[in-house]
């Protein structure tokens, strides 16, 4: 298995490692570890794992996962999956193709379809899910004069920004 394949799973199945919406924390933290920060904020909890963003409401007095988020982009910048994930799906490369993963996907039996062709990070969506794919479309949206095309830690068109299983 490989990186490509999570974030497919993640989008066309709308979970992490089994666990998706409407499971609680100890889910999350039985299934991806401890290695994670909570941001506390008006009835609300954030949970990042770095490449896994989690969103969790209070409901009748208990705390569920409303949305699931995969940052793929903060892996060019040296952020590391977390370890569970490597256990599953081996090494994470930096970045990810879309073209590379939209194969991944169809081989799922799903598609994916333009949604928001517009501005510098484009928007897509795997009809069978729901799930939000942001590729980058305009590595240099403000004309940056420091920007480095070969820089490995820099936006490349083509790019897989984040994947959106579920919100």
């Amino acid at each position: 298995m490989s990186d490509l394949d999570f974030y497919a799973q993640a989008a066309v199945h709308g979970d992490v490692l089994g666990v998706g919406v409407r499971s609680g924390p100890e889910a999350w933290q039985a299934a991806l570890g401890p290695g994670y920060i909570d941001d506390l904020g008006k009835g609300l909890l954030r949970r990042d794992y770095g490449l896994v963003e989690l969103s969790f409401a209070r409901t009748d007095g208990i705390m569920s996962c409303f949305g699931i988020a995969v940052q793929v982009h903060r892996l060019i910048h040296g952020l590391e999956a977390p370890e569970a994930l490597v256990r599953v799906y081996g090494e994470f490369a930096p970045r990810a193709r879309f073209d590379e993963l939209c194969s991944v996907i169809r081989s799922l039996g799903c598609e994916v379809e333009p949604e928001d062709l517009s501005g510098d990070v484009h928007r897509y969506r795997v009809p069978e899910s729901g799930a939000r794919i942001f590729v980058v479309e305009d590595p240099d949206p403000f004309c940056d004069t420091d920007h480095d095309p070969d820089d490995p830690a820099g936006r490349r068109a083509g790019d897989v920004w984040a994947v959106y299983p579920a919100w």
